[in-house]
């Protein structure tokens, strides 16, 4: 029987893939460039968050950045508990969180949550989980991340065997994550992009690094066959030749989408009722206002 149309990610495939990277020693470098951003963004807010919430984080690094900032309780929680760190450390999927409703002032996700086959849901939750006028701030991996890496991987198994078997990931697209934020209920939605260019010898370097996160492909449409070793050269032919910096090292994209959102609460500011403004538009650019 085919799994259910919204089910993209072989969850239990994925977390098995996680705890044996961390088992060989897990590459941090996204995630490390990642928490750093955590306590820079949080900074404007001088209100305090004593219970703090870290959903997924697969690694011990945004725990450690968020200890700056003083709390009375810090939990990760998150499927993989080699992934897992600091604080009070429970086993959960971000997909279904065990918490009572208002159990948090902040909940903060860094590189997990692109991971999820229900998004939608797993924001509802999050919210569920926030105090009124809670804080969420999240960051995930979207927009055209491995965008060289899928385009190389596609031609190649097309030349080769004629057809094309996903190999990479779909990812969120920036446009779509403020609309999910209000749907979710969330108050003051702001997303935005952040995009690094990672280099690399060669292709097969990329690959290293990917499966060192335990990041590599575990769509449930996947060819479960391993890759042929025609196709790995031919693809590998393909990235050089069009990704290639003038000094020969490989460009690798990775887009970061940030968003956050608030539990709502009375004091937030709310936007105007329509016709209330005291101040005409065309007064304040200097405009002559015609009517039609």
């Amino acid at each position: 029987m085919s799994a259910p149309a919204h089910i993209v990610f072989d969850r239990p495939l994925a977390r098995l893939r996680l705890a044996r990277a961390h088992a060989q020693g897990a590459a941090s470098f996204l995630l490390d460039h990642i928490a750093a951003e955590f306590p820079e963004r949080l900074s404007a807010i001088l209100r305090p968050f004593p219970r703090v919430l870290d959903l997924g984080t697969p690694g011990p690094a945004l725990m450690q950045a968020l200890t700056s900032r003083p709390s009375a309780l810090l939990v990760h929680a998150g499927p993989v508990p080699a992934a897992l760190d600091g604080g009070v450390r429970l086993v959960a999927d971000e997909e279904a969180l065990p918490f009572a409703p208002a159990s948090f002032d902040l909940v903060v996700s860094a590189l997990a949550l692109q991971g999820v086959n229900d998004l939608p849901g797993a924001l509802v939750q999050i919210r569920r989980v926030l105090a009124a006028d809670g804080l969420f701030m999240g960051c995930l991996i979207g927009g055209q991340s491995l965008q060289e890496l899928r385009l190389a991987l596609a031609e190649a198994e097309e030349a080769i065997t004629g057809g094309v078997s996903p190999r990479v990931a779909p990812f969120a697209d920036l446009r779509d994550m403020g609309s999910l934020l209000q749907r979710a209920g969330f108050a003051l939605p702001v997303t935005d992009v952040d995009t690094l260019t990672v280099r690399y010898s060669s292709m097969f370097g990329l690959l290293r690094d990917l499966r060192g996160m335990g990041a590599t492909n575990a769509l449930v449409a996947r060819d479960p066959r391993p890759l042929r070793r025609a196709v790995l050269m031919r693809a590998a032919e393909i990235y050089q030749s069009r990704f290639a910096d003038p000094d020969g090292r490989l460009r690798a994209t990775f887009d970061f989408v940030w968003l956050s959102g608030w539990a709502p609460h009375e004091s937030q500011q709310k936007p105007l009722q329509p016709g209330s403004a005291k101040a005409r538009l065309a007064d304040a650019l200097g405009a002559v206002e015609r009517k039609v």
